[in-house]
């Protein structure tokens, strides 16, 4: 475990040191959200979005249109990411969901 002073300095370290799992990042990851537990499925959509990289992105996907989930990203995050409707119904739902700040 490593205990770091500050996020900033957490932020640098996961982004320069990369994850030691084997795997590798997708070039754009896509998250079905149904398959998501209700009770947890926006705490975990927020917690993929907030681990979005500057200037990388991830798809959601969902069999509804996610209005009230991009509404809570707009009032938590302002500006930091843009969204953009691949997909819209109607049997699935998809959204670009990019960090630009």
């Amino acid at each position: 475990m490593e205990i770091h002073h500050s996020k900033e300095e957490a932020e640098f370290q996961s982004s320069t040191a990369g994850c030691t799992c084997g795997e590798h990042d997708e070039d754009l990851p896509e998250m079905d959200v149904q398959q998501i537990p209700h009770a947890v499925r926006h705490a975990a959509i927020f917690g993929a979005i907030d681990s979005i990289a500057k200037g990388r992105a991830m798809v959601i996907s969902a069999t509804h249109d996610p209005v009230p989930l991009l509404m809570q990203l707009k009032q938590r995050h302002g500006d930091t990411y843009n969204t953009k409707y691949l997909d819209q119904g109607p049997e699935r739902w998809r959204i670009l969901i990019r960090r630009v700040a």
